[in-house]
């Protein structure tokens, strides 16, 4: 009201408003309603989020985590502002971190889908087997970040199997980087997807595979595979 008061001042003092002047106010006004309308659909959707029982996140278009609804933040024992931007990654376990967020990173480049399982600390402090499901979000045809919902599946794996001792003790001689090879060659990916995955070269991958079925005692990926399965590195 002001506004239009000060343009009115200035068209009776014989001062015509520039119509270029008048169209920038005009789409400045348009663009701060819908503004304020996505905030509102943006907060009430959160609003929503934060009633579901499953763990929920949500990723910015610069890949950090700008939401954990109230489920996740329940089940981690951590604040918001503790969770937001990379503060999550704080309760991934050691030996899952690396192949976690290369799995999400890979993804958030190619815009696509993914879903990987790792271990995430509790607010009892133990850790526990959570199955990660994550998707592009699109808002008026533009790419805003990644969402995804997460659930715990620890009963689920202890009832698929009981771990080998001796195969544990075998595949946890391995290197970090071993197991992640072996985890992902175990999953019926090449020795060249693998190296993609962890963004290593298909040489390096290829000497970590070597070095794998040297320390296993095995000569064919079908032995790798039955170790992996035995020391519960993935389901059968």
């Amino acid at each position: 009201m002001m506004e239009e008061a000060k343009d009115g001042e200035a068209m009776a003092a014989g001062q015509p408003i520039d119509e270029v002047t008048m169209l920038r106010r005009r789409l400045a006004d348009a663009e701060a309603a819908l503004g304020r309308e996505t905030q509102t659909a943006e907060e009430q959707f959160r609003e929503l989020l934060d009633a579901s029982p499953v763990m929920t996140w949500i990723s910015g278009s610069d890949a950090l985590c700008t939401f954990f609804n109230r489920a996740w933040l329940e089940y981690r024992g951590r604040r918001l502002e503790e969770e937001v931007g990379n503060g999550w990654t704080e309760g991934l376990h050691p030996d899952d971190r690396d192949l976690c967020l290369e799995t999400y990173l890979k993804a958030f480049s190619a815009r696509q889908p993914f879903r990987v399982q790792y271990r995430l600390q509790k607010s009892s402090g133990e850790f526990a087997w959570v199955e990660d499901h994550g998707m592009p979000r699109v808002t008026n045809g533009s790419f805003t970040g990644f969402m995804g919902t997460a659930i715990d599946i620890s009963d689920r794996r202890r009832r698929a199997f009981t771990p080998d001792e001796q195969s544990v003790r075998m595949v946890f001689s391995l290197t970090e980087r071993e197991r992640q090879v072996l985890v992902l060659i175990a999953n019926g990916r090449s020795t060249k997807e693998a190296a993609s995955t962890l963004g290593i070269s298909y040489k390096t991958a290829d000497s970590h595979r070597s070095r794998i079925l040297e320390k296993l005692g095995v000569h064919e990926t079908a032995s790798m595979v039955r170790y992996a399965i035995r020391a519960g590195l993935i389901e059968a």
